[in-house]
């Protein structure tokens, strides 16, 4: 039986809000949302509500629209309405994905706006059992069937310990007003076919059925965490460093179990059984990417570059474009210009004919091609070839900054060696110099 201080209990168990804590709820209209809706306001919370007006059920929608709109009129409670048009492109397929992803988009724009930390949907248990079957049909592994999260980033599902029936009962016994969609029992979609044929007889064949399901999915969540809390262990001790990048020792992560391997990489976005075993068989300098990782192979390594998301990532640096040659003496510091490397601490102080220098001074990476004459050494030298005596890694070659001219001439290698031909010697009369003091 649904009862205020049980479902109190369960928002508890969820958060730990401050009193002045609002929250948004997503109302639809129909019984669960609108028991959702009673009973925050009847526990006396703080909230605004939000709909999505779809359009497609024609006078149903507009009457679905009504109902919460009166109530949240009748209680002076804060009404968000999202009305879909023509500029939505409502597609032919994937209906309920397009729905999905415009009302949370919806939400988090609402929530930005009103500054609301926590959303509220009104998922029960049987959204629960319908998930589980859903997810058991696509092989999703222990994480799908743990079911819908009750906590998920901040979106709250208070309901979910609660079953359709005893959210109809609350109604009815509250005189609570609400909109069935009809087009539920329609089996159109999956989900539709799995509440209307399935579960109805699921439940007949057992009158505790939702009761031991519950059980069983706490069971499989308590499993979860508990295997969780193991891959953890092992992730940590195949870790070699986790300071600028975190790199995992390849020969201990092969030998770990495919599911391991998956529930480890997984994480940094690389989810492709396929791509994981590409990833062991690759050749150094081989390098894979997820949404927010490159994964590069170094050997027996396997290095997690994080991609610089929505930071600037300059290919060339301009350090000065001219400068006057009655100028006796010219510092430019590159301290606060490019960022250490890790295992590399190396002082720069180089000084340069500023005269032999065609401007602008400019900092670029590495190209095909590139040579120098390094002081110290006899003729000219590949940068690549440099790159390899001085065994770097390959993070580390990403990160060497080449000095060069105007002409593209490099003038030296950060912050290893100086160009030979451009140094200061006895004639100079105008002295650049580079250095990264601070």
């Amino acid at each position: 039986m649904l009862q205020l201080s049980d479902f109190k209990k369960q928002l508890a168990n969820l958060t730990k809000p401050t009193e002045n804590e609002t929250y948004l709820l997503a109302v639809s209209g129909g019984a669960d949302s609108m028991v959702l809706a009673f009973i925050f306001k009847a526990l006396d919370y703080r909230f605004q509500v939000a709909h999505v007006n779809y359009k497609l059920r024609g006078k149903d929608s507009d009457s679905d629209q009504k109902v919460v709109e009166d109530f949240c009129f009748k209680n002076n409670i804060k009404f968000h309405l999202y009305e879909v048009s023509e500029k939505d492109q409502r597609p032919e397929n994937s209906i309920q994905l397009w729905a999905r992803e415009l009302r949370y988009d919806f939400f988090k724009q609402i929530q930005e706006k009103e500054n609301l930390e926590f959303l509220v949907t009104a998922h029960h248990l049987n959204d629960q059992l319908e998930t589980f079957i859903i997810n058991l049909s696509k092989a999703s592994g222990i994480k799908g069937l743990s079911g819908i999260p009750a906590n998920d980033h901040k979106i709250l599902r208070p309901l979910l310990h609660f079953s359709k029936e005893e959210i109809y009962d609350f109604a009815r016994e509250n005189n609570i007003e609400y909109r069935e969609d009809l087009s539920n029992k329609k089996n159109d979609y999956l989900r539709n076919k799995i509440r209307n044929e399935l579960v109805p007889k699921l439940l007949e064949t057992n009158d505790h059925f939702l009761e031991n399901f519950k059980k069983s999915l706490s069971y499989l969540n308590q499993t979860k965490d508990f295997i969780q809390h193991q891959i953890e262990e092992i992730e940590n001790r195949i870790t070699i460093s986790n300071v600028e990048n975190k790199i995992f020792d390849k020969e201990k992560l092969n030998n770990e179990s495919d599911f391991v391997q998956f529930e480890i990489l997984k994480k940094y976005g690389f989810d492709q059984e396929n791509e994981i075993k590409k990833i062991f068989q690759a050749e150094t300098g081989s390098s894979f990417f997820s949404e927010h990782y490159r994964l590069i192979i170094n050997r027996n390594d396997l290095i997690l570059n994080k991609l610089n998301q929505g930071k600037e990532d300059h290919d060339e640096i301009i350090l000065v474009e001219k400068i006057s040659v009655f100028e006796n003496q010219i510092f430019i510091n590159l301290e606060d210009t490019i960022e250490s490397i890790e295992g590399i601490n190396k002082t720069v102080s180089w000084d340069f004919d500023a005269e032999k220098l065609a401007f602008p001074i400019k900092l670029r990476r590495k190209k095909e091609g590139d040579h120098f004459y390094p002081i110290g050494f006899s003729g000219k030298k590949k940068v690549s070839k440099f790159f390899k005596d001085e065994k770097l890694s390959i993070l580390a070659k990403q990160k060497i900054w080449l000095l060069t001219d105007g002409n593209n001439s490099v003038l030296g290698i950060l912050p290893f060696r100086q160009d030979r031909r451009y140094a200061k010697d006895e004639g100079t009369k105008c002295i650049l110099t580079i250095f990264n003091e601070k």
